[in-house]
């Protein structure tokens, strides 16, 4: 291959000015300020055009591909045509991927380790679709690609519950490139470290425990719709993230937890439709009568208006018939506070 003077990529790879055939007319193309920009783009789809010829000629192309491709993400930065560059450097990526397929034997961890490297080291990264390089990474480049990815991805600070995340260019490429990692390899465990980095509302728990209910993984996915519960302190999410915990402790068998997360939400924020749900959960498992004393009296140590709702409620519920002893006696207790 030729000589290249400049800049220093990842493994002593020169990129500003590429002298090899393609590479090297790329790189002519984009310097030709004076001319316009159709001219250059006809020149561009040219190269890549005969970089597609090469690929199917058979081996010797991985390279050639490689080395365009960092021509035309370098030249993408931000040029007035880099969405036109975008879109070229997606047509020699899914090239590269091809000719790493079919050439001889590639170095997966090095492979690994340029497509961290372009997609990270850029102000715009290209998009890498991990699945056209898998059959080229192989077991061992494309776990060394995930255990590099992952623990830089750890090392990003979490964004707490009410926090303002500042998404720099590093956390948007990181996300980017463990978005489509846990795309890949259907990686529960993936999706949960990539959702579980910003928690800054509770609409974000709910996403983590979606998932891991998706997957079957109920326990899991109840803690997570406690740790919501607990960080929302019952605002926001908080409806969602109890009816997804109540629905997965029953299918688990798990009634009374499913119970006391109702009770939970109807005391965080105690209203007649919260209390409905509470007395539907605890009336399925025979454990209403000392469930629904037990919150009367907690919201009776408060503001009567939601005894008094409850109460309503419950004496419109039976129509004109016999109102139970219990319901009689908040009625009366009611009646006496009011007086």
């Amino acid at each position: 291959m030729g000589v290249r003077v400049g800049l220093v990529g990842p493994v002593g790879v020169r990129l500003d000015v590429a002298v090899d055939a393609l590479p090297g007319r790329a790189a002519a193309a984009l310097a030709r300020v004076d001319a316009p920009w159709s001219v250059r783009w006809d020149e561009l789809a040219a190269v890549v055009a005969e970089l597609s010829a090469v690929v199917r000629g058979g081996p010797g192309a991985r390279v050639v591909a490689r080395e365009l491709a960092e021509v035309l993400v370098r030249a993408a930065q931000g040029s007035e045509q880099r969405v036109a560059l975008a879109g070229l450097v997606d047509r020699v990526l899914d090239l590269h991927a091809v000719a790493c397929a079919a050439g001889p034997s590639v170095d997966g961890r090095e492979l690994a380790a340029w497509l961290l490297w372009v997609q990270t080291d850029f102000a715009e990264p290209p998009e890498v679709r991990l699945a056209a390089y898998a059959s080229a990474l192989g077991e061992d480049g494309l776990a060394f690609y995930r255990a590099e990815a992952v623990a830089r991805f750890e090392r990003l600070p979490v964004i707490g519950f009410g926090e303002t995340g500042r998404y720099d260019r590093e956390r948007w490429a990181l996300l980017r490139v463990m978005e489509e990692l846990a795309e890949h390899t259907g990686d529960v465990d993936l999706q949960v470290l990539v959702l579980s980095r910003d928690l800054s509302s509770g609409w974000h728990y709910l996403r983590v425990a979606t998932v891991l209910r998706d997957a079957g993984r109920s326990a899991e996915a109840v803690a997570w719709v406690e740790r919501g519960l607990a960080a929302t302190g019952g605002r926001g999410a908080a409806t969602r993230l109890v009816d997804l915990g109540v629905d997965e402790c029953l299918r688990a068998g798990w009634v009374e937890r499913a119970v006391d997360l109702r009770r939970r939400a109807f005391l965080a924020h105690p209203v007649w439709e919260s209390y409905v749900r509470l007395r539907a959960v605890a009336s399925s498992s025979g454990d209403w009568p000392a469930v629904r004393e037990e919150v009367l009296g907690r919201v009776a140590e408060g503001a009567d208006d939601v005894l008094r709702h409850v109460v309503e409620g419950e004496l419109a519920a039976v129509s004109g018939g016999v109102v139970p002893e219990w319901l009689q006696r908040w009625r009366s207790e009611l009646a006496w506070r009011e007086r």
